[in-house]
């Protein structure tokens, strides 16, 4: 059986310029939850769905060593990382960082968060204006920091954090952006590859168990210390996917201000998951992952060669029809949610110690948490007249004027609670 093809001759541009929208309507124009296009010139399946998902994490059939497009590589993800990496390999390194993402360190993470975010709002005038995309980058950036015990002065927060951001707000970008991105990189993993090699020299500045030096002691399979650059990658893959909880904080603020009546009250803390969830489910986020054929084989009819490329596209698999009235705002959808891992996969499906699920979807959710407990009950904002459509030709989506808010000040029980 053959599958469908989008006619045009590469859909490079195509994706770029609709990178949460292309597959999925695609999809829906051919009738299919699968065809095959071209992208940089090679031939990709593209497929959509929670079956498609399940399908695409099985190990034994896709590798995702040299899947992504090396611009990706190169900005986003880092060489060397987690992310590329299969077997048993995989499997080592993904559980140094369940290790340092248990629950009771994303607890902490969160609690450090939530002190940076009071110790910042004081500092705002009172009718000051303010993107709060821009003004959480270095509240997250100095939280885990904090937290993963990297020294960070404050006279580098400033050129550290535009850095970081670099990565995950360029990494789609074109011409001179991706070249700042690239750049950003460079600096980034020099910098932390020093810092792991002060670590292992007993020269840093820090002590503790923090994850600089976990990640700077951590043994590989062959029962060797991770090379310095790439130990630097991993610790930029704790750093980059925290300060990235800023697209998801401005999300959450979004949904506040669009759906109030959905927003819970502090005293309902199952809703507060719920509308969490479903922020996540709703709105776009990572578009899509890639993996390559191991070996060949047939799925649904179709044969799929060694080396094939496959994309799975995230956000059209979290608006599939299994979810029902997929593109409405419901946060009550997750009331009794199954969790089932391959029907919400907004940072990747499967089981997150077992396949390629992002290991920092704890942090995204308990930060987003906190999140919605500042800015319905810590918080007192306005909202000014601006453009809040969510710009999804760009990567990641955010609302055209980046959700401005003005007359910032803490609630009096969130400023007492901090004194």
């Amino acid at each position: 059986m053959r599958l469908p093809r989008d006619p045009r001759i590469d859909s490079t541009a195509a994706l770029l310029a609709a990178p949460y929208d292309l597959v999925r309507k695609t999809c829906d124009r051919l009738g299919s939850n699968q065809f095959e296009t071209r992208l940089l010139l090679r031939k990709t399946v593209c497929m959509r769905g929670p079956s498609a998902a399940a399908f695409f994490y099985d190990e034994s059939r896709f590798v995702r060593r040299g899947a992504m497009p090396e611009p990706v590589r190169a900005t986003l993800l880092g060489k060397g990382g987690v992310q590329g990496l299969d077997g048993e390999e995989h499997r080592r390194r993904k559980a140094l960082f369940m290790s340092l993402l248990a629950p009771e360190r994303v607890d902490e993470l969160a609690r450090i968060a939530e002190e940076e975010w009071l110790t910042d709002v004081p500092r705002r005038t009172a009718k000051e204006r303010l993107s709060l995309y821009d003004a959480m980058h270095p509240i997250l950036m100095r939280a885990v920091c904090r937290w993963a015990g990297v020294p960070l002065s404050d006279q580098a927060v400033a050129s550290r954090t535009c850095d970081i951001v670099a990565l995950f707000d360029k990494a789609a970008a074109l011409g001179l952006g991706h070249v700042r991105a690239r750049l950003a990189r460079r600096r980034l993993e020099r910098w932390l590859e020093k810092l792991v090699e002060d670590a292992r020299n007993g020269r840093s500045t820090v002590l503790g168990a923090g994850a600089l030096h976990v990640i700077a002691l951590h043994r590989d399979e062959r029962d060797q210390l991770l090379p310095p650059r790439v130990a630097a990658v991993e610790l930029l893959n704790l750093l980059r996917p925290t300060v990235a909880v800023s697209v998801y904080i401005v999300l959450l603020a979004h949904a506040i201000h669009s759906f109030p009546e959905t927003v819970p009250l502090r005293s309902e803390p199952d809703r507060h998951e719920q509308f969490v969830q479903e922020v996540r489910r709703f709105y776009p986020f990572f578009p899509a992952v890639m993996a390559r054929v191991r070996r060949r084989f047939e799925w649904q009819e179709v044969s799929f060669p060694p080396g094939r490329r496959v994309l799975l596209d995230l956000h059209g698999t979290n608006l599939s029809p299994e979810w029902g009235d997929p593109e409405a705002f419901r946060p009550e959808r997750f009331a009794g949610w199954s969790d089932d891992p391959f029907l919400l996969v907004p940072q990747g499906g499967g089981e997150p110690h077992r396949h390629h699920r992002c290991p920092g979807e704890g942090v995204a959710l308990t930060l987003m948490k906190t999140a919605l407990r500042m800015l319905t009950t810590g918080i007192a904002y306005d909202v000014p007249d601006q453009d809040l459509r969510i710009r999804r030709s760009r990567m990641p989506a955010l609302p055209a004027d980046r959700f401005q808010i003005e007359s910032v000040h803490l609630i009096q029980a969130a400023s007492r609670e901090v004194q």
